[in-house]
């Protein structure tokens, strides 16, 4: 990592070592610091400087959304908490600096046609060489996964392949976003796509005891740049390739891989709404199935009705955008 630069740079170097020790990740922390160090440095500032007005000022500068500049924020408030602690300062500045609106997140939906073209887009791309068909293969069955069971995108990679039990047809989902490990059915389909995949797996390694059910090589698992790779290839084969899209408050995101699990709740729940029964009731098992600890979170998906109320959306926000100018 690059060293700070600004007359903070051993204070900013102490607080990353005390998180550090302290068992915190830093990753996010050190990008934010260094935006701030650099723009400390581009004002040439002193610790007279550090009024309410600066930070503010500072933040209307970032070409960052409302969400980054709201974790920006607190990220700073907790460093100087630090200075204080240290002696260095005697209040916070940044204390009584309230966070922006956030832009409302409108995530890509995938109608189940759609999902249907992708996973065929997405089989057809395999490489047919012996170096690079197993990966292939295991970044599809991730993909396929996502798409009919709802896997957020880390959570097929950590499968191990006893984890799969083709009798019951059932995948154990261990250490999850929430930390809730959770057991769940599968379809006829899945299941038989999974076989293949395990009888393909014993044709390249008959003699190896592969941990993971998904795997890179025959030593690690799969990684995510492996099926990124293989979603943006098959979205763009299907011509569905779009930027994401910031009009006023509300961000209309691109397709990406997490984009299939938003579909599977979506499309679900519309299935249930068109047999005639309520969605909402039905939330508290989705949010289980999915992983979610509370099934509030599962509520978010009552609010996009289909891939085809999601484009509806888009183009009135994008018509009301050019009215305007």
């Amino acid at each position: 990592m690059k060293p700070f630069e600004s007359f903070l740079a051993e204070q900013l170097k102490d607080y990353l070592e005390y998180r550090i020790n302290t068992g915190f990740a830093v990753k996010t922390t050190i990008f934010y610091l260094k935006n701030f160090d650099r723009y400390v440095k581009e004002k040439n500032a002193t610790w007279q400087s550090f009024t309410p007005f600066f930070f503010i000022e500072y933040r209307a500068t970032r070409n960052l959304e409302a969400r980054s500049l709201n974790n920006m924020i607190p990220t700073i408030r907790v460093f100087f908490k630090f200075l204080i602690r240290k002696g260095k300062i005697d209040e916070n500045p940044l204390q009584d600096i309230p966070a922006l609106p956030n832009n409302a997140i409108v995530p890509f939906i995938f109608s189940p046609e759609e999902v249907d073209h992708l996973l065929c887009a997405a089989y057809r791309k395999l490489r047919k060489t012996e170096r690079y068909f197993l990966r292939d293969y295991c970044a599809y069955i991730s993909i396929v996964l996502m798409a009919r069971c709802g896997l957020r995108i880390s959570e097929p990679a950590r499968i191990l392949a006893n984890h799969y039990r083709p009798d019951e047809k059932t995948i154990y989902i261990e250490k999850t976003k929430f930390k809730k490990d959770r057991l769940i059915p599968i379809s006829e389909s899945v299941a038989s796509e999974i076989n293949n995949l395990v009888n393909v797996k014993k044709t390249f390694h008959p003699e190896k005891n592969i941990p993971y059910l998904l795997t890179k090589d025959e030593y690690t698992k799969l990684t995510r740049d492996c099926v990124d790779r293989r979603f943006k290839k098959a979205v763009m084969d299907i011509k569905l390739d779009q930027p994401r899209r910031v009009i006023g408050t509300t961000n209309f995101l691109p397709p990406t891989p997490h984009s299939l699990r938003h579909s599977f709740a979506v499309n679900t729940l519309k299935r249930i709404k068109e047999k005639g029964k309520s969605p909402q009731n039905a939330l508290p098992v989705l949010a289980v199935y999915m992983g979610h600890s509370e099934y509030k979170h599962t509520t978010k998906y009552l609010k996009v009705l289909d891939a085809v109320h999601r484009r509806q959306m888009l183009d009135f926000s994008i018509a009301k955008k050019y009215e305007a100018i």
